[in-house]
């Protein structure tokens, strides 16, 4: 049974051949409500056609606040870069998704530029 498992690999296994899959980033989903679960999927469908997105990590926390709605946070590498707020009602989310997808885009534009930049040392000089 062994042999058989054996000789069904592909060749590419023998002949060492590697193919590497590139991964882009990462978007982690801390929401709980309808609400929450409704802005993460919406957003999920605009972060997908962002480009250079290799080494960030996008995460959507969700904070129920009682008898008030809830705040969701974005974290751009574990920095907060946004915050909004919904009521208890179901209210349109797409404004407030693609105002999040911008700022995001804006944040990760900085990063970006603060990392290829010589002088942006951390010290200021």
């Amino acid at each position: 049974m062994v042999t058989l498992s054996l000789l069904s690999t592909p060749m590419s296994y023998a002949t060492n051949e590697v193919e590497e899959v590139e991964i882009g980033g990462l978007l982690l989903d801390n929401t709980k409500s309808r609400l929450g679960h409704d802005f993460y999927f919406k957003f999920s469908q605009l972060w997908r056609d962002i480009p250079n997105t290799q080494g960030i990590n996008a995460q959507l926390i969700e904070q129920i606040v009682p008898m008030a709605g809830t705040k969701l946070s974005l974290l751009l590498n574990g920095r907060i870069i946004y915050v909004t707020y919904f009521g208890r009602r179901q209210s349109p989310v797409q404004n407030k998704v693609e105002q999040a997808i911008f700022i995001l885009i804006d944040a990760m534009a900085k990063t970006q530029y603060n990392q290829d930049s010589i002088d942006m040392a951390s010290s200021g000089w």
